[in-house]
Order: structure tokens, then C-alpha cells, then sequence
């Protein structure tokens, strides 16, 4: 959906003086000519896409990269996904174990997922 920016009462001049630089018929002809509406196109906006920002920085960023590359990347992300699913489950069972609330065990997922970044599991 394009915008539209009316330029109303731009005939009228500059917001100058009356000591305008145009005078006479060629400012009328000027006038005249200019549309009473311009449309704007709607500015580009670059998809976000989800990017690792420590990708190949950490420890095991280099192993992680590997074996990517060995196994492919399909087969790669699947084993990730499990990992990462068994890990939220060894978190969710420690929570319960001592009594921790749903926003604590929120935190610790968090902070799993941050140190795995920071580690260069996630690379």
C-alpha cells in the first residue's frame, strides 16, 4: 500500500518573501505544472533473518562447524533439535525438583541458550 503526500499549497510559493528568484509567467507556468499530489513507494524492508551473532566465535563453534559439514545440514539441525529438546527437559526436571516457578525456569532456558551461543554450539 503506497502512501500518498499532498503538496497543497506549495502554488502558493516557497514560504518566501515576495522577493521571490521567480517572478511573472514563469512562476505561474511553474505552478501550473506541478502535480497536487505526489505517491510515495513504500520503503524496502529487508526481511530479519535469524543469525547467530557469535557464529564461529567459541570454543566449539569450529567442531559444531564440522560436523555440519560432514553429516549435511539437514541431518545436522534435526540432531540439534533433539539435543536442545532433551536439554529443556533436563532443565524443566531440575525445576521441578526444586520447586522452581514457571518465569525461573523461563530464565534458565534462557540462560542455557545464551552460554550455547556464547560456547559456539549454536555456530
Amino acid at each position: 500500500m503506497a502512501g500518498t503526500v499532498y503538496a497543497a499549497g506549495f502554488k502558493g510559493g516557497l514560504g518566501l518573501s515576495s522577493f521571490s528568484f521567480m517572478a511573472g509567467e514563469d512562476y505561474t507556468a511553474l505552478a501550473g505544472a506541478m502535480p497536487t499530489w505526489v505517491r510515495v513507494a513504500r520503503p524496502v524492508r529487508l526481511r530479519p533473518m535469524m543469525k547467530n551473532v557469535n557464529e564461529g566465535k567459541g570454543v566449539f563453534a569450529p567442531a559444531v562447524v564440522v560436523t555440519r559439514n560432514v553429516i549435511g545440514k539437514k541431518t545436522f539441525n534435526q540432531l540439534r533439535g533433539k539435543a536442545i529438546a532433551l536439554h529443556s527437559q533436563v532443565i524443566n526436571e531440575f525445576c521441578k525438583t526444586i520447586g522452581a516457578d514457571n518465569k525461573q525456569r523461563q530464565g534458565l532456558i534462557r540462560l542455557a541458550k545464551k552460554n550455547g551461543e556464547n560456547l559456539g554450539f549454536l555456530a
